[in-house]
């Protein structure tokens, strides 16, 4: 795969222009956390949005899911807000229900699980911000 900046921002730019629905693993109810911003741009920007994190019950007055196996509804992006260490298993679950990209947030790398989705069959976008992506591809 060729990772020139031009053909990097195309894939990114496809992805995204093709993708409806994003889970966010890892979301915060904390409007000062990354996660929140994040995800709050995304839902304006059309995305439907499934957040997961078990602690929660609800966020944006949307049910939160305690894992991807539970939201029962085909994903396009798994939108990572998680330490490089639980990324593994959250790539395990994502392939299981047959999402389509792995999408790590800044900060988030993680090599061997990155593998493991492309191997898969699921594209992987890694230390990336998918809001930062979404405005400089469809924003200029």
């Amino acid at each position: 795969m060729d990772k020139t900046p031009i053909n990097i921002s195309k894939r990114i730019h496809t992805i995204l222009q093709s993708s409806k629905t994003i889970a966010v693993v890892g979301i915060s109810d904390k409007a000062y956390r990354p996660s929140y911003g994040v995800t709050h741009y995304m839902m304006n920007a059309g995305y439907e949005i499934f957040p997961v994190n078990p602690k929660m019950d609800t966020i944006f007055n949307q049910r939160c899911y305690a894992n991807l196996s539970t939201i029962g509804k085909s994903i396009d992006i798994i939108n990572i807000f998680r330490l490089p260490e639980y990324v593994p298993a959250i790539v395990e679950e994502a392939i299981q229900i047959g999402a389509k990209t792995i999408w790590m947030q800044l900060g988030v790398v993680n090599t061997e699980a990155a593998r493991l989705a492309q191997q898969a069959g699921l594209q992987v976008v890694m230390d990336r911000c998918i809001k930062i992506e979404h405005n400089l591809a469809f924003n200029w």
